[in-house]
């Protein structure tokens, strides 16, 4: 949950992954889209990345991803060709989530790799953590709105 609080404390929503081979962690991301403008620069996206270079290699047959949140289709997509044997996420996803909440990608039958999936591991520690950070970040959006409107009606 390091990583996912990294990615809180610069302003991301907070996600955080590492991939793990042979009890090592040899990839670790935290979300970063906004801070890098990259739309691809997920959490489950930059510890994949990391990990192909430490394992040179762009299979990832005997390694597992543990993350805080289901990924999205983007990042399933990714781990069906990265071929990552196990997926381990916390909190679910019902509004994008494609490890079998509202997709299953990683899983689909035409799809010439399955991932193993274990849902649920510090789910209510993660959910209570991206719930705190989404009703901070709407009361800021709120915030913002209101002072625009009032310093509007100054300058009227």
């Amino acid at each position: 949950m390091s990583l996912a609080h990294k990615a809180q404390a610069i302003g991301e929503i907070p996600v955080g992954a590492v991939v793990v081979a042979n009890g090592e962690i040899i990839g670790e991301g935290y979300n970063q889209s906004i801070t890098l403008n990259d739309p691809s620069a997920h959490a489950e996206m930059l510890a994949i990345r990391q990990a192909g270079k430490v394992l040179n290699n762009y299979r990832m047959l005997e390694c597992t991803l543990y993350v805080t949140l289901e990924p999205c289709p983007m990042c399933a997509g990714l781990l069906v060709h990265s071929r990552i044997n196990r997926l381990v996420f916390a909190a679910s996803d019902e509004k994008t989530g494609s490890a079998g909440s509202v997709f299953n990608l990683v899983n689909h039958e035409q799809l010439n790799h399955q991932v193993e999936v274990t849902r649920g591991v510090l789910a209510n520690e993660c959910s209570d953590m991206l719930s705190s950070f989404f009703k901070q970040r709407r009361k800021e959006i709120k915030a913002a709105k209101l002072a625009k409107r009032q310093q509007n009606q100054t300058e009227e």
